[in-house]
């Protein structure tokens, strides 16, 4: 059984190059654009002369530049549409003053298109970071909505008229050619965002409450804080409020990781909906307010020995050591990096707050004292680590089997065992004559890549070709343990290509086809992440993989039908994998999930037929033989959001198909 599956670090690598990979062109139309419709304010043209649009628009441009945070999910995307706005900027400074008809009519449509851009620079700016990670996909349509709207705009634009310069007409030329590039891509997927974002939500996984995943999806979407869990409730709330067709389960999800994160912050969980957000620590006393800066920002509790770090925060000495142990270097409050990591005594602080508790008669909760157990744990590692080394087997055999546990337990175990150098040692053992040992140490091994430096660590030890060698030949649990331990580091995109190298893909699809259910599910994990590399989609293609996925989209006890079609997706946009899926018996199966699948198969199945359909129009004409037709229409107001638009575009494609 494998302890854990999953890394503790953001993608990396060249993503311009991976959004290549990761993603098909879809074409994005007004029929297509995502339920949350962006309510465009009314324009009437007959009020404003072309001077008052003109300076209506650059307001609007003026406005959006002084936003600052964009929720990261989107801030890539927010900081590009802001630029190609201002691309404008001259053009309209040029045409100021025109008046004509024509002239007017444009500029009316223009400052529609802008004002939509504003709203969605809003949202992308305040609103729900758990919703925006949620429902990625909807955000980046209304983006290329707004990207086509402009694109139709400034095409229709009556530049005879007004006669710009040469320098302007070229630099509109420039931003079209601009925005039909970008309403053709999807910006890159996290992968581990959205990996974490499934386990979490699952109501299976067992992994869905660890909470080594939890808080690196705080860590991601910038929720670490009280005052951000603070803020990220009144927009949940907003949201809410202001999209009443929020389905109960999306409600739920959200809801539901909010108080997980919440739980981090050692706040009470709560349902917004119903009930403010109260901390058990204030409420200890009803007649009696602590004042907010006695309490420590982590802990929210009364501080009873505060320190200061190097931004000038204060925090309760006990709760900052802990953070600091736990191998963070930042500030938990700003998210600044530190320049040291020394605490210095407030003294003035604490004599206020024992000045305030005196004068209110507020006893303080006295600190009950314990061993030093960080420093024991520390001792226990650092034997740990030498027994290592040692040459009696039955003491390597002890050490690794109590490492394991302790690796399992938690992220500062994690940091321990790694700072007390681990890494090196482990590594050698996996190359050890004792199926034990190795089935350990690679576990070890997978438990310690959660942690980002971590798994840097690991893969400069020249981890990979001996953890491939223990998938290839070790026993059942120490091949799954592989898989995983695999998957983790192929975080790192170097390590893709690594792995890809190394042979690691061809073991990977034999246990996909021969392992236990957990086999199975390591090694699907594991080649879906591969195969974001577009020379590994070759190399699983080579390696087989194409049969075992089409089992398991045939077996559906074994609950991996939307992983599965997952890859085969990424396969369809592949020469090679489109050759080796497009048989007719596999358009029948995509077209069977699209009729009577689960809301994800349907969704999953619709996105393969049209990557397939997209290249070659015969699979097109294959899935009408079956009857495709009538199901995506039904698709298109039953489905998911992305089921919808996936389903609207083949319709596009089947319209265009037919007109040939």
């Amino acid at each position: 059984m494998v302890d854990v599956m999953d890394t503790d670090e953001e993608a990396t690598g060249d993503a311009e190059n991976r959004d290549e990979e990761v993603t098909a062109e879809e074409p994005i139309h007004d029929e297509v654009v995502d339920a949350v419709e962006i309510h465009e304010e009314e324009v009437k043209e007959d009020d404003d002369d072309c001077e008052g649009l003109v300076s209506d628009i650059v307001s609007i441009v003026e406005f959006l530049d002084q936003i600052n945070g964009y929720r990261r999910t989107q801030q890539k995307e927010c900081f590009n549409l802001v630029r190609r706005l201002k691309i404008l900027v001259p053009f309209l400074d040029e045409i100021r003053g025109f008046e004509s008809p024509s002239c007017k009519h444009f500029l009316n449509r223009l400052r529609k298109v802008f004002l939509a851009a504003k709203k969605l620079l809003e949202t992308c700016s305040n609103g729900s970071k758990i919703y925006m990670a949620l429902d990625g996909e909807t955000m980046m349509t209304r983006f290329h909505s707004i990207y086509e709207k402009l694109n139709r705009v400034l095409v229709k634009a009556p530049f005879d008229e007004l006669m710009i310069s040469g320098d302007a007409k070229d630099e509109i030329d420039s931003l079209c050619k601009q925005l039909k590039k970008a309403k053709r891509r999807t910006d890159t997927q996290d992968i581990e965002l959205a990996v974490d974002m499934m386990v979490v939500f699952s109501k299976t996984d067992p992994r869905n409450a660890d909470s080594a995943i939890i808080e690196r999806l705080a860590k991601k979407l910038e929720l670490q804080t009280i005052d951000d869990l603070k803020t990220e409730t009144i927009a949940i709330q907003s949201l809410i409020q202001d999209k009443g067709g929020l389905n109960i389960e999306t409600k739920q999800h959200i809801i539901e990781l909010l108080n997980k994160f919440k739980k981090l912050q050692g706040l009470e969980a709560t349902d917004i909906l119903y009930q403010p957000v109260i901390n058990k620590a204030i409420t200890k006393s009803t007649s009696l307010i602590l004042p907010h800066e006695f309490l420590c920002p982590i802990t929210l509790e009364i501080m009873l020995d505060p320190v200061i770090i190097a931004t000038g925060q204060t925090y309760e000495k006990e709760s900052i050591q802990k953070w600091f142990d736990a191998g963070h270097k930042t500030c938990p409050k700003t998210r600044q990096e530190l320049d040291h990591l020394s605490l210095a005594p407030n003294f003035a602080l604490k004599n206020l707050i024992m000045q305030w508790c005196e004068k209110n008669n507020f006893k303080i909760p006295e600190k009950e004292v314990s061993p030093d157990s960080q420093n024991e744990q520390k001792d226990e590692v650092s034997l740990l680590v030498e027994a290592l080394s040692s040459s009696q087997l039955e003491e390597q055999r002890r050490s690794v089997k109590q490492m394991r546990l302790l690796a399992r337990e938690n992220p500062e175990n994690r940091v321990l065992i790694a700072n007390a150098g681990a890494i090196p040692l482990l590594v050698q053992l996996l190359s050890y004559p004792d199926s034990g040992i190795q089935e350990n140490a690679v576990t070890i091994l997978l438990n310690l890549s959660i942690d980002e430096v971590n798994k840097k660590l690991i893969s400069n030890e020249g981890a990979i070709p001996n953890i491939i060698e223990i998938l290839e030949n070790g026993n059942r649990e120490a091949r799954e343990n592989s898989a995983a331990a695999l998957f983790s580091l192929s975080m790192l995109d170097e390590n893709k290509v690594t792995i890809g190298l190394s042979n690691g893909i061809p073991p990977l699809v034999d246990l996909l086809q021969h392992g236990t259910l957990r086999g199975k599910k390591d090694a699907l994990t594991a080649l879906f992440n591969l195969s974001l590399n577009s020379a590994n989609k070759g190399r699983a293609i080579d390696a087989g993989i194409v049969q075992p996925l089409l089992n398991l989209l045939k077996d559906k006890n074994l609950g991996m039908i939307d992983e599965a079609l997952s890859i085969l997706l990424l396969l369809a946009s592949h020469p090679e994998g489109r050759q080796a899926i497009g048989q007719l018996s596999f358009i029948e199966t995509l077209v069977e999930f699209i009729r009577q699948g689960t809301p994800k198969n349907k969704e999953c199945a619709t996105s393969v037929l049209l990557e397939l359909g997209s290249n070659n129009s015969s699979f097109i004409l294959a899935a009408l033989q079956f009857g495709v037709y009538e199901y995506l229409v039904e698709i298109t107001t039953s489905g998911t959001n992305r089921a919808q638009r996936k389903a609207n575009a083949l319709i596009q494609l089947i319209s265009k198909s037919e007109q040939i």
